[in-house]
This record gives C-alpha cells, structure tokens and sequence, in this order.
C-alpha cells in the first residue's frame, strides 16, 4: 500500500524522464489528474488521457512526457514539497518562486489545484504539493 501517491506519481514521471521513455502509466485520482493538467498547461508536458473502466477503480492516467531539441527533456527537475509526515501550507506572500520564474510550483487551494502564478493573482494561498523547472 503506498501512504504518498502523488510522491509515487512524481517519482515514476522523474525516472521516466531519466529513462528517456515516451510515456509513463501512473494510477488515476482526481488529484493527480489536477498535477496532469497543469503539467500540460504549463508545457512540461505533452499529452495524458485516463483509461480504463468507468469509475472503476483500476483507471489509469498515460501521460506522454515531452523532450525538446530531439532528446532534451522539458522536465529538468519535478520535487515533492508537502508530504504526509509535514504538510507544507503557504500563505499567498510566502509562495516560492521557482527558479526565479522559470519553474511553477503547483499548489492545493480553496480555488482548487493551481500553479503559483495563478495562486499570487487569486490572492490564495494553501498546500504546497511539488515544484517543477
């Protein structure tokens, strides 16, 4: 049984990438198909759908992960911030920039799963789940 998914879902991204594989398979949840679709919006990613039965519980998410220049992959670095042994809460003035703007930082709000950019112009702070550059 696995006490962190997202650390899970972060870590088969990472080794993927490493691994220079086109695709990884992680277990869906709606939580990790929120850190899919800001992966995608922000560009560090290529594509992901879900498949597998309709609310069943063996869905799965396929993400395509994205390279540049032929072999450079987009993602240099994903890191998981809040874990379940010490939660990281951030109000809106304390959140990281990453990278001095050139990575995002994916945080869990009232307004719901959004990056850092979008979270300073919510006025929003909460949960700080990982940061990518």
């Amino acid at each position: 049984m696995l006490t962190d998914p997202i650390a899970d879902m972060l870590t088969r991204i990472r080794n993927a990438v490493r691994a220079r594989k086109e695709m990884v398979v992680v277990p869906s949840s709606k939580m990790k198909r929120q850190i899919a679709r800001i992966l995608q919006q922000e560009g560090f990613i290529a594509h992901f759908n879900e498949e597998g039965d309709e609310k069943g519980p063996r869905r799965v998410l396929q993400i395509t992960l994205l390279y540049a220049n032929g072999n450079e992959p987009v993602i240099k670095e994903i890191r998981r911030i809040s874990k379940p042994g010490l939660r990281v809460y951030v109000g809106v003035d304390e959140i990281p920039r990453v990278r001095g703007g050139l990575g995002i930082s994916i945080l869990s709000t009232p307004k719901g799963v959004i990056t850092d950019r979008e979270a300073r112009k919510l006025r929003v702070g909460g949960e700080l789940i990982c940061s990518v550059w």
